[in-house]
């Protein structure tokens, strides 16, 4: 087996088209420029083959061809070691998202019931925040949760913040900044969110507090929209 990869596989570069290659615009590496450009050794990139952290190749005779999705792939598993994931953990999240599980419900999470989840390539999420989408912030948002991996696509939990950051990227804000920011406003949220669950759970019956979670959220834009107000009218 490593014979025949050292044969087929270590040796070129990547490629932008060929008899048989996709037709998605995604660039094709051999073994050898692939590790390279992950910055991993090619028995690391064996190895997390045969662990099934990454999708096989595309086969082509003898020879194997990695692509782009690959090469995201590679760098989001780098980025999530190096914040603390091990590699047990790492193939759990890849085998739950394959198996065609829910993505929060594989992160541990519990979506939203009013936000619109959104499905990526990695190139249309480079698309939106051109030259920001490090390994560093992709793990960021995975962490949050924002982000999930499925198959080849990541999924995006929310439309309106995948909006809102774009935006906010567009304008200059660095990325990193954005997320930092959507940490601490998760923060703040969830403490809104638990004084607002205990006030309806202790004024209101059970079955009406979903039905009264407009009106919680109402005050709390309100009352947000206030303090920018308030902020902004103090700056010269």
């Amino acid at each position: 087996m490593v014979a025949e990869d050292q044969a087929s596989e270590g040796v070129g570069g990547g490629r932008a088209s060929g008899r048989g290659e996709p037709t998605d615009g995604t660039r094709e590496y051999r073994m050898a420029e692939l590790a390279q450009k992950a910055g991993i050794t090619e028995r690391t990139l064996r190895f997390y083959r045969e662990r099934g952290l990454i999708p096989p190749p595309r086969r082509e005779g003898r020879i194997a061809w990695y692509d782009d999705h690959h090469l995201a792939r590679l760098r989001t598993i780098s980025a999530l070691l190096e914040r603390g994931h091990t590699l047990s953990g790492i193939a759990d999240l890849t085998s739950a998202f394959e198996s065609g599980r829910n993505a929060g419900e594989a992160l541990g999470l519990v979506e939203p019931t009013e936000e619109t989840p959104v499905r990526l390539t990695p190139q249309a999420l480079a698309d939106h925040f051109a030259g920001e989408v490090t390994p560093e912030n992709l793990a960021a948002a995975l962490d949050l949760g924002y982000l999930a991996v499925s198959g080849e696509e990541i999924v995006h939990i929310s439309r309106r913040l995948l909006d809102v950051s774009a935006s906010l990227v567009r304008e200059g804000v660095p990325l990193a900044a954005v997320l930092a920011a959507g940490r601490e406003v998760r923060d703040h949220a969830d403490a809104l969110a638990a004084l607002f669950t205990d006030l309806l759970h202790t004024h209101a019956a059970p079955e009406d507090a979903k039905r009264l979670r407009p009106l919680a959220k109402a005050v709390v834009d309100a009352e947000l929209s206030l303090a920018l107000d308030r902020r902004l009218s103090r700056e010269p």
